[in-house]
């Protein structure tokens, strides 16, 4: 019989799986190699300083044979998180990426410029959704409800913390994924300026059964793990 995939927190072993699906899905949705050939640089950004940082709002979704498919990870604290960033994650990666000396050409030099300014996430119209959030999964577990459980996952480990709102930044290209957080009730909150990108919040509330049946979905090592 093969195994249910689960949720479960992220352990170290995970890097390189989540990675891949940073790589997986960082292109609107889709594979992001032909953009971003250095496949270090997007999970750089999106994925692994959160693991690093906020280790305890790093979850993953488990195949259910051990190798992450998908994950959620954010922090509680958007101003803290930034902060930490600027002296912490920075100087273990700015060897293979340095802050530029120009404008940037290339998406990937986009990319490494947006590396260097992490104070970029500080709004002012976000100061009432204090935490945020970055979701991603591997198509093959798309649209299976794996990503409504692992962000209510995340949802309740905020709200335990006392955290009242997130946020997230989300290409407006992109909507399928405007569709998903849609769902999940997000709503607009306006910004001056927001670029490509749209800004969505909501409360940390977890409603409904089916929600906290799957906030409660995560498993520990050792633990069956939960469809």
């Amino acid at each position: 019989m093969k195994p249910s995939p689960f949720i479960r927190a992220y352990r170290p072993a995970d890097r390189a799986a989540v990675a891949d699906v940073c790589v997986s899905t960082a292109d609107e949705g889709g594979d992001s190699r032909a953009l971003y050939p250095d496949e270090e640089l997007m999970p750089a950004l999106f994925a692994a300083p959160y693991c690093h940082l906020e280790p305890g709002l790093a979850f993953v979704l488990d195949d259910g044979s051990g190798r992450a498919v998908g994950y959620v990870v954010g922090t509680g604290d958007t101003a803290e998180f930034v902060a930490r960033f600027r002296d912490t994650w920075i100087p273990r990666v700015a060897h293979r990426y340095p802050e530029p000396a120009t404008e940037p050409g290339t998406p990937s030099e986009v990319m490494v410029e947006l590396l260097h300014t992490p104070e970029r996430m500080i709004l002012p119209e976000l100061g009432d959704y204090p935490a945020h959030l970055h979701i991603d999964l591997l198509p093959d577990f798309q649209r299976r409800g794996h990503g409504r459980r692992l962000m209510n996952t995340f949802l309740a480990a905020l709200g335990a913390r006392g955290v009242p709102a997130v946020h997230l930044g989300m290409v407006t290209a992109n909507t399928a994924a405007r569709a998903f957080y849609d769902r999940l009730g997000f709503h607009v909150i306006p910004v001056a300026d927001p670029g490509p990108l749209t800004y969505l919040g909501r409360t940390t509330t977890v409603d409904g059964a089916d929600d906290l049946a799957g906030a409660s979905a995560v498993s520990v090592p050792g633990a069956p793990g939960r469809p």
